[in-house]
């Protein structure tokens, strides 16, 4: 008798799912699996994370579990997983096991440069101790949809847990997909429940300032269509007259490549200025990412949602930036401020930070974060989140403008972790500052957005070679140097990140500028 194979797939379906007892994605068997890991995780943390010499594994998953539309706009955008390389640094904990997972296979050189600056453990002691997995998949879907879709893979990674470890994961964001993984793996997140995951949107931040009552741009949350972006901008401009333009935000945008800026026009009447933006709002909206559509940027906008607010003008004006955490115990931590610097078009573009934040106002913003913190805290939030400010001077005094909150960590998460694991300090929330333990203050200049077509073709051993011979790499006795992450992006894409410390924000510039110089100068024509 032949076998109608259509007939015998839905079954084999059923039979391979049932054999994983495993509840479906999204149901509330998941979801309560899930709040049961999550519950445990607050005993670990106490109990565990103290110790340095408690047997744990940490399972990285550096998934950027983002819109992957607008993800796909930036240059080796794949390449970021490697960003959280930084926690390789955790194996100088003598018991500590680390399974990294990555969309593709790093290379080894790139693993060796980080282990080299392990204090007081050797290159071989750390590798014993550390397991690369890969999905060997370049596909345009998340790492994590990706390691899902492998169930092998998923039973290599518990296979690497020791029996007598605890273990919990570190991801870039948390969403449904991160929640599917850990019940699969049985392990909670150190990451914010994705329930959650609508405070950090554009809109939930606003909800969140208006009632820790901290000054935000004027605007308007919630919206859904085009219709609600034209009466939002009209409403705007009707309430204040003297906005010279509006940014449009999409609810899951980041780095600043989900908005787009509308201007104003000269026009003296509100029906008038209204029938203008009626008409014209459509041919006027600029997207801020490279490339991307009018069309394409209302289409995302209609899926997700968003905000339009008031642009916020000043002669002097800053981007700072707060990194704060929620552990499972409920304490908040004010980790860091950086100062943004921001590209593109009206500066809406995150490419590189400073730190700490501007000395005048640095505490100011640290507490501003934790008045906000402490409204998440209230909504059970757990894990890094950063909350970024547009501050602008007015007679000699600062405003402070809370903007967004990322519930994820950012691209100033991994600069900061390589200072602590690198230097051993400690940030000090009340003056702003970071000092090592021999009390010497610490500053770095970072990016991720080091680029130049003449970098292609340079592999990850050539830049090694490079920093050694020109004496690049980070001192570890003057607690001084470059570090260098995002290299598998380099021979594609000419394209790196760097992070550049030292005892003074002119020294940190300085190492910066002679990477630059050296890396063109290595890479000239000749």
């Amino acid at each position: 008798m032949k076998i109608n194979e259509q007939e015998l797939q839905p079954k084999q379906l059923l039979f391979n799912y049932c054999s994983t007892c495993q509840p479906l994605p999204g149901s509330g068997e998941e979801m309560d699996a899930f709040k049961k890991l999550q519950q445990g995780f607050c005993n670990q943390f106490e109990l565990f994370f103290p110790d340095n010499f408690a047997p744990k594994t940490i399972v990285v998953i550096p998934s950027l579990t983002l819109d992957q539309d607008v993800l796909a706009k930036i240059d080796g955008a794949m390449h970021y997983e490697e960003r959280l390389l930084c926690l390789l640094m955790l194996l100088r904990m003598p018991r500590t096991n680390v399974v990294y997972v990555s969309s593709a296979p790093i290379d080894p050189v790139i693993i060796d440069y980080y282990l080299h600056l392990l204090p007081g453990i050797t290159g071989h002691h750390a590798w014993q101790r550390l397991t690369m997995l890969s999905c060997y998949d370049t596909s345009a879907i998340s790492l994590t949809e990706k390691i899902l879709q492998r169930p092998r893979l998923i039973e290599r990674i518990k296979q690497s847990i020791p029996a007598n470890h605890v273990a919990h994961i570190a991801c870039f964001n948390t969403t449904g997909f991160e929640r599917t993984l850990a019940v699969r793996l049985g392990i909670p997140i150190y990451g914010c429940d994705p329930l959650l995951n609508c405070m950090g949107t554009k809109s939930g931040s606003r909800t969140i300032f208006l009632k820790a009552a901290v000054l935000m741009p004027p605007g308007a949350e919630d919206l859904k269509t085009y219709e609600d972006i034209v009466h939002a901008v009209a409403a705007l401009k009707d309430m204040h007259p003297h906005l010279k333009k509006a940014v449009i935000k999409l609810n899951e945008g980041f780095s600043g490549e989900g908005n787009a800026i509308i201007k104003y026009p000269d026009i003296s009447t509100p029906k008038e200025m209204f029938n203008w933006i009626h008409h014209n709002l459509y041919k006027e909206i600029v997207p801020v990412a490279e490339g991307l559509s009018v069309d394409s940027y209302l289409e995302k906008f209609n899926q997700m949602g968003g905000v339009v607010e008031g642009f916020i003008e000043g002669a002097i004006k800053q981007s700072p930036s707060v990194q704060c955490r929620i552990n499972p115990l409920g304490e908040i931590d004010i980790i860091s401020t950086h100062e943004q610097l921001l590209t593109g078009e009206d500066q809406q573009i995150f490419v590189a930070a400073h730190f700490p934040a501007n000395e005048c106002y640095r505490a100011e913003v640290g507490a501003l974060g934790k008045t906000i913190s402490e409204q998440l805290k209230k909504a059970g939030v757990l894990g890094r989140f950063s909350i970024d400010f547009i501050s602008v001077k007015e007679n000699d005094a600062w405003k402070h403008y809370a903007i967004e909150i990322n519930l994820r960590k950012g691209g100033t998460t991994h600069p900061f972790l390589m200072l602590q694991f690198l230097t051993n300090g400690h940030y000090d929330e009340q003056t702003g500052t970071y000092e090592t333990p021999n009390k010497q203050q610490r500053y770095y200049f970072a990016s991720d957005n080091i680029q130049n077509n003449a970098y292609k073709g340079l592999t990850p051993q050539d830049l090694i070679d490079i920093a050694m011979f020109h004496g690049l790499h980070f001192d570890g006795a003057a607690q001084t140097g470059v570090m260098f992450h995002m290299i598998g992006a380099l021979s594609q894409f000419g394209k790196m990140g760097i992070v550049c410390i030292g005892s003074s924000p002119e020294e940190a510039i300085s190492f910066y500028m002679k990477t630059i110089a050296v890396l063109d100068a290595e890479t000239a024509i000749q």
